[in-house]
């Protein structure tokens, strides 16, 4: 894989793998020999969110890092469904060929979370350890405090915020920041960078914004089938200062899953990997050793 000339070398050392999926080809990482542990991205980023994650626990565990279709590293290409279903069904392929049968932690954020879900319900005893951080599992729209700006994103005003001001990356990205300092402008290009293109942001960033509400139907079933998850040792880390998801979310996962164990990062936002990268992967070290 080609690997673009955007690209911070010394933020993402890491040797590029090649996974081809029938609608293109995805990026992935694999590094490090031990327990094996999936990172899974959210919007508006890509895997070099889990950097610090990879660094820290590669001389301990196995690390695969895969990137979404038109995400990061991998292809943007047109004429696919950029849709949570669709990238469920990547990811489901992706893991099929490239993680098999192996036992695994996984770790999600954001959209990451929905996408992998239905990986982890069709075989819940592969999952060894699962850790949600500032993700979600059901139908958002329904939420009180995110009805309103859902709603809002549907429409030809929505469209235009992210094809032409780029409002996921250049606006809801550093609210969503508790620290906004640990969002530097190095780090910014190159979540920014894989979406120069005015219409890739449009067709890749802004089918996902738009199916917070119309793709309520896969939202529904991924909460319908949670039960399945009872037997996962599940973790939620939150970051509590999160200008995005608001605590009603994390409250979501308490009822949805009271087994779960809360870790709250009070002073992180939606990002507690990159904004508390030592605390973060030190629980992370903790977890998957007890």
């Amino acid at each position: 894989m080609t690997t673009p000339d955007w690209l911070d070398r010394e933020q993402w050392p890491y040797h590029p793998r090649e996974y081809t999926d029938p609608d293109g080809r995805m990026h992935y990482v694999d590094e490090g020999d031990g327990p094996l542990i999936i990172l899974v991205h959210g919007t508006p980023t890509w895997s070099l969110e889990w950097r610090h994650v990879i660094h820290a626990l590669r001389p301990q565990f196995r690390l695969l890092a895969v990137d979404h279709l038109g995400f990061g590293l991998s292809e943007r290409p047109k004429g696919v469904a950029y849709t949570p279903e669709a990238h469920a069904e990547r990811f489901r392929r992706w893991h099929e060929t490239v993680v098999g049968t192996l036992p695994y932690a996984m770790i999600v954020h954001d959209f990451g979370g929905p996408i992998t879900l239905p990986s982890v319900l069709a075989d819940p005893q592969s999952c060894r350890r699962l850790i949600v951080t500032n993700s979600w599992g059901w139908d958002m729209a329904r939420d009180p405090a995110l009805r309103r700006q859902i709603n809002l994103v549907q429409g030809m005003l929505g469209r235009w915020l992210y094809r032409y001001a780029n409002a996921s990356q250049r606006l809801l990205m550093p609210k969503a920041y508790g620290n906004r300092a640990a969002l530097t402008p190095s780090i910014h290009a190159q979540y920014l960078a894989p979406f120069r293109d005015p219409e890739a942001r449009e067709r890749v960033l802004y089918a996902l914004a738009r199916s917070l509400k119309l793709s309520a139907a896969f939202f529904d079933d991924l909460y319908a089938k949670r039960q399945r998850l009872a037997t996962v040792p599940t973790h939620v880390v939150w970051g509590m200062k999160d200008g995005t998801l608001p605590p009603s979310i994390l409250d979501g996962w308490r009822v949805a899953l009271p087994h779960a164990v809360v870790h709250p990062f009070e002073e992180s936002g939606h990002w507690p990997q990159e904004e508390k990268p030592e605390r973060f992967t030190a629980l992370v070290r903790s977890i998957l050793t007890m």
